[in-house]
């Protein structure tokens, strides 16, 4: 076991999303020493409950094994405001929200996100606003993993960001739907009566889905093909799931510029980088693929910003 100023410099680093919350111990170098996992997400949380649920949940290390403790993601504790782009390590940890609650026995904070304007290209409309929440984490670890501080980064989900990089700055970031859009279609719309959206990637199946998103007809056409081939017996449920999850990532893909030979740097959980490598390939772009271990290099990177601790609440 450590000795107490060891302990002190120990890390409780949180991923607190709408449907989980992961939690990771890491030490002085950033190495991880033990991780949890609970179906605590914010939406299970009600107003005033959040450091009874920390307490429960991770309780052990902040009273005996950690100095500080910073969270990211959806955390609804305390409204942290969005950091404006273009921002870096730095500004991110200039503008955590620390929690005064009593009931807290160590500094803890809450990374605040990121917020930017998208131009519209229409002349006359105004700018589009953007944010993320937890994603930022991601893309700062990712680059403490692969020593990457300028390109572009891909962060897929329910809402996948598109994050371009510069100088280890997150300059601009565009926000797309795309497994929320994946979720609404395949499980409410007349399309859920023909698949099955939780059955096994069938790759051949998700490539005709990415190889039609590339016809540039869209999806709101493209989709209704989910519709007829499975009104002729041209594919079978299994099948269908995979091939309009390559029609909703392949749209996703369409929207960018991706010149053949563009470099990626994918964050995410392994089965959809799977998926969005297999994609990527088929418009030529070749990618590094990071997991969910980017999230508590970003909090530890975040970490070494503040040589100085506050004091407890």
């Amino acid at each position: 076991m450590s000795g107490a100023t060891d302990t002190a410099n120990h890390l409780l680093a949180l991923d607190w999303g709408t449907s989980s919350l992961r939690g990771a111990l890491l030490d002085r170098s950033g190495r991880v020493l033990e991780e949890r996992s609970f179906a605590r997400g914010i939406l299970s949380v009600a107003p005033g409950e959040f450091a009874q649920v920390f307490e429960a949940c991770f309780g052990d290390w902040a009273h005996n094994r950690a100095g500080r403790c910073l969270i990211s993601g959806m955390a609804g504790w305390r409204e942290a405001p969005y950091c404006a782009c273009p921002a870096g390590f730095a500004d991110v940890a200039a503008q955590l929200v620390w929690i005064d609650d009593p009931a807290l026995k160590l500094p803890t904070a809450i990374v605040p996100g990121l917020c930017c304007e998208q131009a519209c290209a229409v002349s006359g409309l105004p700018s589009l606003p953007d944010v993320m929440r937890g994603e930022e984490v991601q893309i700062f670890g990712a680059m403490q993993h692969t020593g990457q501080c300028d390109g572009l980064f891909l962060l897929p989900g329910t809402h996948s960001k598109w994050a371009q990089v510069e100088g280890a700055r997150v300059t601009s970031f565009r926000t797309f739907m795309t497994g929320e859009w994946f979720a609404l279609l395949a499980r409410h719309s007349l399309l859920a009566k023909s698949i099955a959206p939780d059955a096994s990637l069938d790759e051949a199946a998700f490539a005709k889905g990415v190889l039609v998103s590339r016809r540039g007809t869209g999806l709101l056409h493209n989709a209704f093909s989910t519709r007829t081939l499975s009104l002729f017996g041209r594919m079978d449920a299994a099948e269908l799931g995979s091939y309009l999850s390559g029609l909703v990532i392949g749209e996703e893909l369409q929207a960018q510029t991706l010149p053949p030979g563009t470099g990626v740097v994918l964050v995410g959980s392994a089965a959809l980088t799977q998926r969005y490598t297999q994609a990527l390939a088929l418009f030529g772009v070749r990618c590094a693929v990071l997991g969910t271990e980017a999230t508590w290099a970003g909090i530890h990177a975040l970490a070494k910003q503040l040589p100085t601790l506050p004091e407890p609440p």
